[in-house]
Protein backbone atom coordinates (compact mmCIF):
# COMPACT_ATOMS: atom_id res chain seq x y z
CA UNK A 1 0.00 0.00 0.00
CA UNK A 2 0.99 3.33 -0.99
CA UNK A 3 2.26 5.86 1.85
CA UNK A 4 -0.34 8.42 0.46
CA UNK A 5 -3.51 6.06 1.18
CA UNK A 6 -2.01 4.36 4.11
CA UNK A 7 -2.50 8.21 5.02
CA UNK A 8 -5.99 8.59 4.08
CA UNK A 9 -6.82 5.77 6.03
CA UNK A 10 -5.27 6.58 8.59
CA UNK A 11 -6.64 9.99 8.72
CA UNK A 12 -10.08 8.21 8.49
CA UNK A 13 -9.68 6.29 11.32
CA UNK A 14 -8.67 9.24 13.71
CA UNK A 15 -11.95 11.35 12.33
CA UNK A 16 -13.36 8.26 13.41
CA UNK A 17 -11.85 8.43 17.08
CA UNK A 18 -12.62 11.98 17.60
CA UNK A 19 -16.28 11.70 16.32
CA UNK A 20 -16.80 8.33 18.64
CA UNK A 21 -15.60 10.85 21.77
CA UNK A 22 -18.33 13.21 20.69
CA UNK A 23 -20.58 10.50 20.83
CA UNK A 24 -19.32 8.75 24.45
CA UNK A 25 -20.05 12.45 25.96
CA UNK A 26 -23.65 11.86 25.74
CA UNK A 27 -25.54 8.90 26.94
CA UNK A 28 -27.96 9.03 24.22
CA UNK A 29 -25.18 9.31 21.45
CA UNK A 30 -22.57 6.61 23.40
CA UNK A 31 -23.59 3.33 21.34
CA UNK A 32 -23.14 5.22 18.22
CA UNK A 33 -20.00 6.72 19.95
CA UNK A 34 -18.57 2.97 20.54
CA UNK A 35 -19.73 1.73 17.11
CA UNK A 36 -17.59 4.87 15.72
CA UNK A 37 -14.78 4.11 17.43
CA UNK A 38 -14.67 0.57 17.29
CA UNK A 39 -14.53 1.31 13.13
CA UNK A 40 -12.29 3.51 13.32
CA UNK A 41 -9.68 1.30 15.41
CA UNK A 42 -10.74 -1.99 12.92
CA UNK A 43 -9.58 0.84 10.09
CA UNK A 44 -6.14 1.76 11.80
CA UNK A 45 -5.66 -2.09 12.47
CA UNK A 46 -6.37 -3.86 9.34
CA UNK A 47 -4.28 -0.83 7.05
CA UNK A 48 -1.70 -1.36 9.22
CA UNK A 49 -1.62 -5.24 8.97
CA UNK A 50 -2.17 -4.59 5.14
CA UNK A 51 1.03 -2.08 5.07
CA UNK A 52 3.68 -4.86 6.17
CA UNK A 53 3.28 -6.42 2.46
CA UNK A 54 4.71 -9.83 3.51
CA UNK A 55 2.69 -12.74 3.90
CA UNK A 56 5.81 -14.59 5.87
CA UNK A 57 6.17 -16.49 8.96
CA UNK A 58 6.10 -13.61 11.26
CA UNK A 59 2.69 -12.29 9.49
CA UNK A 60 1.02 -15.65 10.59
CA UNK A 61 2.70 -14.66 13.91
CA UNK A 62 1.22 -11.45 13.86
CA UNK A 63 -2.45 -12.68 13.10
CA UNK A 64 -2.16 -15.80 15.86
CA UNK A 65 -1.41 -12.42 18.20
CA UNK A 66 -4.29 -10.88 17.41
CA UNK A 67 -6.51 -13.73 17.34
CA UNK A 68 -5.63 -14.45 20.81
CA UNK A 69 -5.34 -10.95 22.11
CA UNK A 70 -8.64 -10.50 20.74
CA UNK A 71 -10.13 -13.72 22.46
CA UNK A 72 -9.00 -12.89 25.80
CA UNK A 73 -9.98 -9.66 25.51
CA UNK A 74 -13.60 -10.46 24.57
CA UNK A 75 -13.97 -13.14 27.12
CA UNK A 76 -13.17 -10.87 29.41
CA UNK A 77 -15.65 -8.11 28.33
CA UNK A 78 -18.46 -10.60 28.70
CA UNK A 79 -17.26 -12.46 31.80
CA UNK A 80 -16.56 -9.16 34.08
CA UNK A 81 -19.54 -7.18 35.96
CA UNK A 82 -19.64 -3.77 36.24
CA UNK A 83 -18.63 -3.83 39.96
CA UNK A 84 -14.95 -5.08 38.81
CA UNK A 85 -15.31 -2.52 35.34
CA UNK A 86 -12.92 0.25 37.32
CA UNK A 87 -10.34 -2.51 38.11
CA UNK A 88 -10.82 -4.09 34.76
CA UNK A 89 -10.18 -0.74 33.00
CA UNK A 90 -6.74 0.00 35.30
CA UNK A 91 -5.54 -3.76 34.12
CA UNK A 92 -6.13 -2.64 30.81
CA UNK A 93 -4.74 0.61 31.12
CA UNK A 94 -1.46 -1.26 32.23
CA UNK A 95 -1.13 -3.45 28.74
CA UNK A 96 -1.21 -0.18 27.12
CA UNK A 97 2.01 0.90 29.50
CA UNK A 98 3.79 -2.46 29.04
CA UNK A 99 3.30 -2.33 25.20
CA UNK A 100 4.75 1.20 25.01
CA UNK A 101 7.79 -0.11 26.99
CA UNK A 102 7.93 -3.29 24.62
CA UNK A 103 7.67 -0.90 21.54
CA UNK A 104 10.42 1.08 23.11
CA UNK A 105 12.82 -1.12 23.51
CA UNK A 106 12.67 -2.97 20.19
CA UNK A 107 12.99 -0.05 18.96
CA UNK A 108 16.31 1.04 20.98
CA UNK A 109 17.75 -2.68 20.32
CA UNK A 110 16.80 -2.74 16.42
CA UNK A 111 16.60 0.72 15.51
CA UNK A 112 17.19 -0.12 11.77
CA UNK A 113 14.35 -2.04 11.41
CA UNK A 114 12.18 1.23 12.34
CA UNK A 115 14.37 3.38 10.05
CA UNK A 116 15.90 5.18 13.06
CA UNK A 117 19.54 5.09 12.91
CA UNK A 118 21.76 2.40 13.68
CA UNK A 119 22.86 1.09 17.53
CA UNK A 120 24.46 3.90 18.84
CA UNK A 121 24.11 5.48 16.50
CA UNK A 122 20.22 6.57 16.51
CA UNK A 123 18.72 9.60 15.38
CA UNK A 124 18.73 12.00 18.58
CA UNK A 125 14.73 12.96 18.36
CA UNK A 126 13.65 9.06 18.06
CA UNK A 127 15.84 8.68 21.21
CA UNK A 128 13.54 11.66 23.04
CA UNK A 129 10.45 9.71 21.63
CA UNK A 130 11.00 6.30 22.65
CA UNK A 131 12.73 7.35 25.93
CA UNK A 132 9.85 9.86 26.93
CA UNK A 133 7.12 6.51 25.53
CA UNK A 134 9.03 4.42 27.35
CA UNK A 135 8.80 6.43 30.69
CA UNK A 136 5.86 7.28 30.64
CA UNK A 137 4.28 4.02 29.50
CA UNK A 138 6.63 2.50 32.58
CA UNK A 139 5.09 4.82 35.26
CA UNK A 140 1.49 3.61 33.34
CA UNK A 141 2.16 0.02 34.06
CA UNK A 142 3.10 -0.03 37.65
CA UNK A 143 0.97 2.81 38.45
CA UNK A 144 -2.22 1.29 37.34
CA UNK A 145 -0.99 -2.25 38.82
CA UNK A 146 -1.20 -0.29 41.82
CA UNK A 147 -4.19 1.00 41.17
CA UNK A 148 -5.76 -2.36 40.20
CA UNK A 149 -4.75 -3.81 43.92
CA UNK A 150 -6.18 -1.01 45.60
CA UNK A 151 -9.76 -1.14 43.64
CA UNK A 152 -9.62 -4.98 43.84
CA UNK A 153 -8.97 -4.81 47.69
CA UNK A 154 -5.44 -6.52 47.69
CA UNK A 155 -3.86 -3.58 48.79
CA UNK A 156 -5.34 -1.25 51.04
CA UNK A 157 -6.78 1.43 49.77
CA UNK A 158 -5.77 4.08 52.66
CA UNK A 159 -2.64 6.19 51.37
CA UNK A 160 0.65 4.97 51.79
CA UNK A 161 3.07 7.65 52.40
CA UNK A 162 6.72 7.79 54.47
CA UNK A 163 9.07 10.84 55.40
CA UNK A 164 10.35 12.77 52.51
CA UNK A 165 8.24 10.73 49.81
CA UNK A 166 7.78 13.56 47.55
CA UNK A 167 10.95 14.54 47.64
CA UNK A 168 12.16 11.38 46.58
CA UNK A 169 9.44 11.86 43.68
CA UNK A 170 11.19 15.15 42.57
CA UNK A 171 13.97 13.30 42.73
CA UNK A 172 13.35 10.61 40.61
CA UNK A 173 11.95 12.88 38.23
CA UNK A 174 15.08 15.11 37.65
CA UNK A 175 17.30 11.85 37.93
CA UNK A 176 14.97 11.02 34.60
CA UNK A 177 15.23 14.09 32.62
CA UNK A 178 19.10 13.97 33.32
CA UNK A 179 19.29 10.71 32.01
CA UNK A 180 17.18 11.51 28.90
CA UNK A 181 20.23 13.45 28.36
CA UNK A 182 22.98 11.85 28.81
CA UNK A 183 21.14 8.92 26.63
CA UNK A 184 20.74 11.00 23.58
CA UNK A 185 24.44 12.45 24.11
CA UNK A 186 26.36 8.67 25.07
CA UNK A 187 23.87 6.53 23.20
CA UNK A 188 24.71 4.17 26.09
CA UNK A 189 22.31 1.20 27.04
CA UNK A 190 23.26 1.49 31.04
CA UNK A 191 21.12 5.38 30.61
CA UNK A 192 18.03 3.22 28.55
CA UNK A 193 17.63 0.71 30.87
CA UNK A 194 17.67 3.28 34.08
CA UNK A 195 15.27 5.28 32.52
CA UNK A 196 12.71 2.09 32.48
CA UNK A 197 13.71 0.81 35.86
CA UNK A 198 13.52 3.99 37.44
CA UNK A 199 10.02 4.80 35.48
CA UNK A 200 8.80 1.94 36.99
CA UNK A 201 9.57 2.38 40.46
CA UNK A 202 7.88 5.85 39.95
CA UNK A 203 4.82 4.48 39.26
CA UNK A 204 4.81 2.86 42.42
CA UNK A 205 5.62 5.98 44.58
CA UNK A 206 3.20 8.16 42.41
CA UNK A 207 0.02 5.64 43.45
CA UNK A 208 0.18 4.49 46.73
CA UNK A 209 0.14 7.74 48.68
CA UNK A 210 -3.37 8.64 46.61
CA UNK A 211 -6.43 7.02 49.12
CA UNK A 212 -9.48 5.83 48.21
CA UNK A 213 -11.40 8.87 47.64
CA UNK A 214 -9.55 9.82 44.62
CA UNK A 215 -9.33 6.73 43.08
CA UNK A 216 -11.55 7.31 40.24
CA UNK A 217 -9.33 10.41 39.17
CA UNK A 218 -6.60 8.38 39.43
CA UNK A 219 -8.20 6.05 36.72
CA UNK A 220 -9.03 9.42 34.50
CA UNK A 221 -5.40 9.85 35.06
CA UNK A 222 -3.72 7.11 34.14
CA UNK A 223 -6.30 6.57 31.04
CA UNK A 224 -4.22 10.05 29.80
CA UNK A 225 -0.71 8.85 30.57
CA UNK A 226 -1.29 5.16 28.32
CA UNK A 227 -2.39 7.56 25.64
CA UNK A 228 0.43 9.79 25.89
CA UNK A 229 2.56 7.10 25.99
CA UNK A 230 1.38 5.26 22.49
CA UNK A 231 1.64 9.25 21.15
CA UNK A 232 5.14 9.00 21.99
CA UNK A 233 5.65 5.06 20.70
CA UNK A 234 3.71 7.05 17.64
CA UNK A 235 6.56 9.09 16.89
CA UNK A 236 9.10 6.73 16.97
CA UNK A 237 7.35 4.23 14.91
CA UNK A 238 6.35 6.85 12.55
CA UNK A 239 2.51 5.85 12.76
CA UNK A 240 0.01 8.24 11.98
CA UNK A 241 -3.13 6.32 13.31
CA UNK A 242 -0.89 6.16 17.22
CA UNK A 243 -0.17 9.32 17.07
CA UNK A 244 -3.87 10.71 16.60
CA UNK A 245 -5.51 8.00 19.08
CA UNK A 246 -2.34 8.76 22.05
CA UNK A 247 -3.05 12.04 21.89
CA UNK A 248 -6.73 12.04 21.78
CA UNK A 249 -6.93 9.52 24.69
CA UNK A 250 -3.95 11.64 26.43
CA UNK A 251 -6.28 14.89 26.11
CA UNK A 252 -9.48 13.59 27.06
CA UNK A 253 -8.23 11.78 29.59
CA UNK A 254 -6.31 14.72 30.96
CA UNK A 255 -9.35 17.02 30.72
CA UNK A 256 -11.68 14.85 32.60
CA UNK A 257 -9.26 14.26 35.37
CA UNK A 258 -9.43 18.32 35.41
CA UNK A 259 -12.99 18.47 35.66
CA UNK A 260 -13.03 15.40 38.32
CA UNK A 261 -10.01 17.35 40.36
CA UNK A 262 -12.21 20.62 39.79
CA UNK A 263 -15.89 18.65 41.06
CA UNK A 264 -13.68 17.49 44.02
CA UNK A 265 -12.27 20.48 45.26
CA UNK A 266 -9.06 18.56 45.04
CA UNK A 267 -6.12 20.31 43.04
CA UNK A 268 -5.02 18.89 39.87
CA UNK A 269 -1.10 18.82 40.33
CA UNK A 270 -1.89 17.42 43.60
CA UNK A 271 -3.14 14.13 42.00
CA UNK A 272 -0.78 13.80 39.46
CA UNK A 273 1.71 14.22 41.73
CA UNK A 274 0.93 11.25 43.65
CA UNK A 275 -1.26 13.13 46.45
CA UNK A 276 0.77 15.90 47.99
CA UNK A 277 -0.04 16.85 51.24
CA UNK A 278 -1.50 13.35 52.24
CA UNK A 279 -0.11 12.62 55.72
CA UNK A 280 -0.24 10.18 57.81
CA UNK A 281 -1.64 13.02 60.56
CA UNK A 282 -4.52 13.17 58.42
CA UNK A 283 -5.44 9.34 58.18
CA UNK A 284 -5.20 8.93 61.54
CA UNK A 285 -7.51 11.76 62.36
CA UNK A 286 -10.38 9.91 60.36
CA UNK A 287 -11.12 7.30 63.12
CA UNK A 288 -14.86 8.23 65.25
CA UNK A 289 -16.43 6.58 67.67
CA UNK A 290 -19.67 5.44 66.63
CA UNK A 291 -22.84 6.37 68.07
CA UNK A 292 -26.25 5.26 67.89
CA UNK A 293 -27.93 5.06 65.09
CA UNK A 294 -32.22 4.96 64.48
CA UNK A 295 -32.20 1.42 62.91
CA UNK A 296 -35.53 1.03 60.29
CA UNK A 297 -36.90 -1.93 58.10
CA UNK A 298 -38.57 -2.22 54.43
CA UNK A 299 -42.10 -1.30 55.58
CA UNK A 300 -40.86 1.73 57.61
CA UNK A 301 -38.92 2.92 54.54
CA UNK A 302 -41.94 1.89 52.11
CA UNK A 303 -44.32 3.90 54.52
CA UNK A 304 -41.75 7.33 54.40
CA UNK A 305 -41.62 7.05 50.42
CA UNK A 306 -45.17 6.02 49.97
CA UNK A 307 -46.71 9.25 51.58
CA UNK A 308 -43.79 11.42 50.10
CA UNK A 309 -44.05 14.04 47.64
CA UNK A 310 -40.97 14.03 46.39
CA UNK A 311 -38.01 11.12 46.41
CA UNK A 312 -34.55 11.73 45.38
CA UNK A 313 -32.24 8.50 44.59
CA UNK A 314 -28.36 8.85 45.43
CA UNK A 315 -26.77 5.13 43.88
CA UNK A 316 -23.22 4.03 44.98
CA UNK A 317 -20.84 1.74 44.68
CA UNK A 318 -22.78 -0.67 47.00
CA UNK A 319 -26.13 -0.75 44.26
CA UNK A 320 -23.66 -1.73 41.72
CA UNK A 321 -22.43 -4.84 44.02
CA UNK A 322 -25.52 -5.67 45.02
CA UNK A 323 -26.86 -5.62 40.99
CA UNK A 324 -30.04 -3.70 42.71
CA UNK A 325 -30.16 -1.06 39.77
CA UNK A 326 -33.26 -3.06 38.48
CA UNK A 327 -34.91 -3.30 41.81
CA UNK A 328 -34.34 0.25 41.95
CA UNK A 329 -35.77 0.70 38.34
CA UNK A 330 -39.24 -1.29 40.19
CA UNK A 331 -39.38 0.41 42.87
CA UNK A 332 -38.81 3.94 41.54
CA UNK A 333 -41.77 2.21 39.08
CA UNK A 334 -44.28 1.77 42.06
CA UNK A 335 -43.60 5.54 43.34
CA UNK A 336 -44.48 6.91 40.14
CA UNK A 337 -48.11 5.31 40.15
CA UNK A 338 -48.53 6.42 43.97
CA UNK A 339 -47.53 10.13 42.43
CA UNK A 340 -44.15 10.77 43.88
CA UNK A 341 -42.08 12.94 41.75
CA UNK A 342 -38.52 10.43 41.47
CA UNK A 343 -35.18 11.89 40.67
CA UNK A 344 -31.69 10.30 40.81
CA UNK A 345 -28.13 12.23 41.88
CA UNK A 346 -25.23 11.54 40.56
CA UNK A 347 -22.18 12.69 42.19
CA UNK A 348 -18.92 13.09 39.89
CA UNK A 349 -17.24 10.76 41.49
CA UNK A 350 -19.58 7.60 42.27
CA UNK A 351 -18.68 4.39 42.20
CA UNK A 352 -15.09 4.11 41.79
CA UNK A 353 -14.77 5.24 37.88
CA UNK A 354 -16.34 8.25 36.01
CA UNK A 355 -20.13 7.30 34.72
CA UNK A 356 -19.96 3.95 36.47
CA UNK A 357 -23.25 4.68 37.85
CA UNK A 358 -24.73 6.00 34.98
CA UNK A 359 -23.95 3.09 33.25
CA UNK A 360 -25.79 1.16 35.82
CA UNK A 361 -28.86 2.89 35.42
CA UNK A 362 -28.54 3.22 31.97
CA UNK A 363 -28.93 -0.39 32.15
CA UNK A 364 -31.59 -0.30 34.03
CA UNK A 365 -33.56 2.01 31.27
CA UNK A 366 -33.73 4.74 33.28
CA UNK A 367 -34.91 7.44 31.70
CA UNK A 368 -31.89 10.30 31.34
CA UNK A 369 -34.06 12.94 32.23
CA UNK A 370 -34.18 11.97 35.52
CA UNK A 371 -30.84 11.67 36.50
CA UNK A 372 -28.82 14.83 37.52
CA UNK A 373 -25.28 15.92 38.12
CA UNK A 374 -24.54 16.77 41.77
CA UNK A 375 -24.40 21.16 40.61
CA UNK A 376 -28.02 20.79 39.14
CA UNK A 377 -29.75 18.72 41.89
CA UNK A 378 -28.01 19.74 45.06
CA UNK A 379 -30.41 22.43 45.99
CA UNK A 380 -33.51 20.34 45.35
CA UNK A 381 -32.56 18.16 48.27
CA UNK A 382 -33.38 21.04 51.27
CA UNK A 383 -36.67 20.80 49.30
CA UNK A 384 -37.14 16.81 49.05
CA UNK A 385 -39.18 14.43 51.69
CA UNK A 386 -36.69 11.33 51.24
CA UNK A 387 -33.46 10.99 50.22
CA UNK A 388 -32.64 7.14 49.86
CA UNK A 389 -29.00 6.48 49.58
CA UNK A 390 -28.78 3.17 48.48
CA UNK A 391 -24.48 2.47 48.81
CA UNK A 392 -23.51 5.44 48.17
CA UNK A 393 -20.69 6.60 51.36
CA UNK A 394 -18.12 8.72 51.24
CA UNK A 395 -20.24 11.22 48.26
CA UNK A 396 -22.68 12.08 51.27
CA UNK A 397 -20.49 12.45 54.02
CA UNK A 398 -20.63 15.94 55.69
CA UNK A 399 -17.49 15.44 57.44
CA UNK A 400 -16.00 16.73 54.00
CA UNK A 401 -17.84 20.35 55.22
CA UNK A 402 -16.64 19.97 58.83
CA UNK A 403 -13.27 18.39 59.59
CA UNK A 404 -10.23 19.78 57.74
CA UNK A 405 -8.60 17.09 58.68
CA UNK A 406 -10.50 14.48 56.85
CA UNK A 407 -8.82 13.64 53.77
CA UNK A 408 -12.42 14.52 51.91
CA UNK A 409 -12.39 17.72 53.33
CA UNK A 410 -13.20 20.37 51.18
CA UNK A 411 -14.68 17.17 48.63
CA UNK A 412 -18.30 19.16 47.00
CA UNK A 413 -20.72 16.30 48.63
CA UNK A 414 -24.80 15.72 47.51
CA UNK A 415 -26.41 17.44 50.48
CA UNK A 416 -29.04 14.34 51.12
CA UNK A 417 -28.89 15.49 55.04
CA UNK A 418 -30.85 18.56 54.11
CA UNK A 419 -33.77 16.53 53.43
CA UNK A 420 -36.36 15.89 55.92
CA UNK A 421 -35.77 12.11 55.79
CA UNK A 422 -32.70 10.09 54.89
CA UNK A 423 -33.34 6.37 53.73
CA UNK A 424 -29.59 4.60 53.98
CA UNK A 425 -29.27 1.46 52.42
CA UNK A 426 -26.15 -0.01 54.11
CA UNK A 427 -25.02 -3.77 55.23
CA UNK A 428 -23.21 -2.19 58.38
CA UNK A 429 -21.72 1.39 59.61
CA UNK A 430 -17.95 0.09 58.12
CA UNK A 431 -16.29 3.15 56.47
CA UNK A 432 -16.84 3.82 52.58
CA UNK A 433 -14.06 3.61 49.96
CA UNK A 434 -12.05 6.52 51.81
CA UNK A 435 -11.89 4.72 54.89
CA UNK A 436 -13.81 7.28 57.33
CA UNK A 437 -16.92 7.22 59.18
CA UNK A 438 -19.66 8.93 57.76
CA UNK A 439 -21.62 11.99 59.97
CA UNK A 440 -24.56 10.96 58.03
CA UNK A 441 -25.57 7.64 59.64
CA UNK A 442 -25.96 9.37 62.90
CA UNK A 443 -28.23 12.67 62.28
CA UNK A 444 -31.94 13.07 64.04
CA UNK A 445 -33.07 12.29 60.10
CA UNK A 446 -31.42 9.22 58.85
CA UNK A 447 -32.93 6.00 59.23
CA UNK A 448 -30.44 3.15 58.72
CA UNK A 449 -31.40 0.20 56.52
CA UNK A 450 -29.00 -2.81 57.37
CA UNK A 451 -29.67 -5.29 54.12
CA UNK A 452 -28.17 -6.42 50.67
CA UNK A 453 -29.05 -3.03 48.65
CA UNK A 454 -30.94 -5.49 46.25
CA UNK A 455 -33.19 -7.42 48.81
CA UNK A 456 -33.85 -4.60 50.80
CA UNK A 457 -35.40 -2.37 47.63
CA UNK A 458 -37.61 -5.84 46.59
CA UNK A 459 -38.61 -5.63 50.10
CA UNK A 460 -39.56 -1.80 49.75
CA UNK A 461 -41.26 -2.74 46.18
CA UNK A 462 -43.70 -5.09 47.96
CA UNK A 463 -44.53 -3.10 50.74
CA UNK A 464 -45.24 -0.25 48.52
Amino acid sequence: MSANLLAIFYLISGVLFILALRGLSSPETSRQGNLLGIIGMVIAIGVTIISVGNFSTGFIYLLGFLLAGGLIGTYIAFKIPMTAMPELVAGFHSLVGLAAVFVAISAFLNPEIFNLGYPGDIKIASLIEMSLGGAIGAITFTGSIIAFLKLRGIMSGSPITFFGQHYLNLLLGLTLIGLIFYLCKLQSDTFFWSIILISFLVGVLLIIPIGGADMPVVISMLNSYSGWAAAGIGFTLENTALIITGALVGSSGAILSYIMCKGMNRSFFNVILGGWGATEDTIKATSKEQKPVKNGNADDAAFLMKNASSVIIVPGYGMAVAQAQHALKEMVDALKKNGVKVSYAIHPVAGRMPGHMNVLLAEANVPYDEVFELEDINNDFANCDVAYVIGANDVTNPVAKSDPQSPIYGMPILDVEKSKSVLFVKRSLSPGYAGIDNDLFYRENTLMLFADAKKMTEEITKNL
